[in-house]
């Protein structure tokens, strides 16, 4: 690894004026600059090729029961300026190296009257602005609670947005596609029902933000590094087009208890004139600590199937009896009780996941509903509600995983918490050691419903800081974490890269709930992705639902080549096969994709790009060095061109092409599709049609002499 350090000022990099700073990206085309305004208010701006992006912005802290919060009368006193360079590895991901780059200003201001300090640090890459705020030791300001963070973002114009209604519970929305000003007009319709919501405004949005300008410059908004702090909303002035920072509460109303020195996660503005490159940047990796995890050979990217999808549909159920309207663990006796026939986690149905997986390929099989307490395990506020030991009669720990073992089969462990956090913490080191006793490396956790222990909500401070302390715990005992209904992701996975998923958005299980926005897929890259990998649990071959339970009339709204082409476009080291096998039975030819694509990557490279219509994405595997292309559509029908230069010259290749047919589409003809072979080189081209809500997926291998 190269790093330079240089604390020196560069003329080319940093300015001072009287009145203000400016910093340049290392390749000088954004410009950042800092000022007070009169009434001694912090404030920046940032230009991009001698644009605004965003316009002059205040910067502060509103303090609660002070007397002066930190917003205003503050004074310059230090300003500090660098830059850094590094080349660094990440455990796994989209690319083997990543490059590390930006110059620096850290602002120190001192408050008129306080006597209080407080350090705004600035960072800009080549692909945009990060800043957080710092609170060094001090005597006047050590312990203070945060009332609200009222950092700006101010727009340059009514711009398009690619959005989700703002809560403290759920990110599971589908996304909406509007100007500014009419998010206040379609708020309520872009809320659907979720088991545990709390709205807070009707301008109120999530990151990350995706946005699109007029003249064509895409921005996204979100934040770096939320560790010991609430997660951060936008909240929206749109009558003068400025978002504001608007932080999760706990139950008292209170949205940070702040202990100095500490400092906030980075604020992010990742920029640029061509959508390719907003997926393509690691800002928000490059702003998280290196791994603490010294010894990570034991994190390995996984694919998965699982006793799941037939649960979502209504087929199974996670609950082993009918009889039990209340269940109060270590005293209902299950051995007594009369099974219901439907029961997804039993010994003969789980040895069939395994078989499967172990015939086709996979590394690990989950299983959900193999504990005790499905029953009665949701909407009572329970406190005990699973101890994450205790199987059900048919689920036999130690023979399933012996069985599993013998197949060269791992098992992924399953942990909801029905909200009831303390009795998770509680558990935690006898059901991680139970993991490892019985032989399974990853755990899914769950966090369904409202939070009951301290009234508050999925992402405020108390709550991050659990799932944090899981993860470090998991880390403790070598397991690494996939966790759902948890706060987004901010690329804390650098940090911790046990940690190789989190839901944090609406998946494929919302398909059987109703159904998703065919354009769905192409969003979310935009958008939930820019904070990390996402666990979408893709593959659904069989749309009509009712298929499998004639009660769900729900529909998934894919071409059947759109599913294939998830497992490369929604970048995850953790991939799902999540229909059931006797549907990839019916598929064999399209299944033998899923078979072959890599779940982990020395290079990427997005080829077509465009929120809410298309993305087309080229991998290349780490231990095979094939290629593999995934093109997903929205809902008009699209010819899609690529370019195959990529590819090393001098060789030839075998492209296998998995593509709509003609006459494809999401709802009345998802299951058309062809498959056809050809050769290329890096002087090959593409046109290949993408069928409303569908697209394509290739496997490239090199042809052997």
């Amino acid at each position: 690894m190269k790093q330079f350090l240089f604390t020196a000022l560069l003329w080319l990099a940093f300015f001072n004026t009287a009145n203000s700073q400016q910093l340049k990206s290392p390749n000088e085309k954004f410009v950042m600059t800092f000022s007070l305004q009169n009434d001694g208010t912090p404030s920046y701006s940032l230009n991009y090729k001698g644009k605004a992006v965003v316009k002059p912005s205040k910067l502060g802290l509103e303090l609660k029961n002070d007397e002066k919060s930190l917003l205003n009368d503050f004074a310059v006193i230090d300003t500090k300026t660098s830059t850094f360079d590094e080349n660094w590895k990440p455990v796994w991901g989209e690319v083997e190296s990543i490059r590390n780059h930006y110059n620096e200003l850290a602002v120190t201001l001192n408050q008129n009257g306080t006597d209080r300090q407080i350090i705004i640090r600035f960072r800009l890459f080549d692909d945009g602005l990060g800043f957080r705020y710092e609170f060094p030791s001090q005597k006047n300001l050590t312990y203070f609670v945060i009332k609200e963070e009222r950092t700006q973002f101010a727009m340059t114009g009514d711009h398009t947005a690619f959005w989700i209604p703002g809560d403290y519970d759920t990110q599971e929305y589908d996304y909406t596609t509007s100007k500014l000003t009419e998010i206040r007009g379609l708020s309520e319709k872009a809320k659907t029902a979720n088991v545990s919501q709390t709205s807070f405004s009707t301008t109120g949005v999530q990151t990350s933000l995706m946005l699109k300008t007029a003249d064509g410059l895409y921005i996204n908004l979100h934040e770096a590094a939320l560790i010991n702090y609430s997660c951060m909303h936008l909240n929206l002035d749109d009558k003068n087009m400025v978002f504001e920072s608007w932080l999760t509460p706990d139950a008292k109303g209170d949205k940070g208890y702040i202990q100095a020195p500490s400092h906030s996660p980075w604020r992010t503005i990742i920029v640029s004139a061509d959508a390719r490159e907003i997926l393509a940047s690691k800002m928000t990796l490059n702003l998280n600590d290196p791994s603490k995890i010294e010894d990570t050979s034991w994190i390995k990217p996984v694919k998965y199937v699982g006793v799941w999808w037939e649960m979502i549909t209504g087929k199974s159920s996670w609950a082993y009896t009918d009889e039990f309207p209340s269940v109060q663990l270590g005293v209902t006796d299950f051995a007594k009780a009369k099974p219901n026939g439907k029961h997804g986690a039993n010994n003969t149905n789980v040895k069939k996941y395994i078989d499967f997986a172990a015939k086709n390929g996979f590394d690990a099989v989950l299983v959900e509903g193999w504990n005790e307490g499905w029953e009665d395990w949701f909407g009572h506020s329970k406190d005990y509600v699973f101890d994450f030991l205790t199987p059900y009669p048919d689920f036999d720990v130690k023979g399933l995983h012996e069985y599993a073992k013998s197949k060269g089969i791992k098992m992924i462990m399953h942990h909801e918490t029905s909200g009831s956090v303390r009795n998770y913490e509680r558990h935690l080191d006898k059901a991680y050691q139970f993991m490892k006793d019985n032989g399974y490396d990853a755990v899914k956790s769950g966090y369904v419903g409202s939070i009951i222990e301290n009234g508050g909500n999925h992402y405020n401070q108390f709550m991050n800081n659990h799932y944090q302390y899981a993860i470090e715990k998991a880390a403790d005992y070598k397991i690494m974490v996939n966790a759902h209904e948890a706060v987004r992701p901010t690329g804390i996975c650098r940090t911790y890269p046990n940690l190789i998923g989190n839901e944090a958005a609406r998946g494929t299980e919302y398909q059987s709930f109703g159904g998703s926005k065919p354009n769905h897929v192409t969003v979310l890259p935009f958008t939930r992705l820019v904070g990390g990998p996402m666990d979408y649990t893709p593959g659904i071959f069989e749309m009509d639902l009712s298929k499998m339970n004639p009660d769900n009339h729900s529909h998934v709204n894919s071409t059947l080549a759109n599913q294939l082409a998830l497992y490369v476009t929604m970048y995850s080291p953790l991939q799902m096969a999540a229909d059931l096998p006797e549907n990839y039975d019916r598929f064999a030819d399209a299944f033998q994709f899923i078979k072959d694509v890599a779940v982990d990557w020395t290079d990427s490279k997005y080829l077509e790009a465009e929120p809410g219509q298309y993305v087309t994405v080229a991998r290349k595997a780490k231990v095979t060095s094939n290629w593999f292309i995934g093109n997903v559509n929205g809902e008009t029908p699209r010819t899609s061109a690529i370019k195959f230069d990529f590819l090393e010259k001098g060789k030839t290749y075998v492209a296998t092409i998995y593509a709509d047919a003609k006459d494809a589409h999401y709802k009345t003809n998802p299951q058309a599709y062809t498959i056809r072979k050809m050769n290329v080189t890096n002087k090959s081209k593409l046109e290949q049609l993408s069928a409303p809500g569908g697209g394509y997926a290739i496997s490239i291998v090199e042809t052997k002499k």
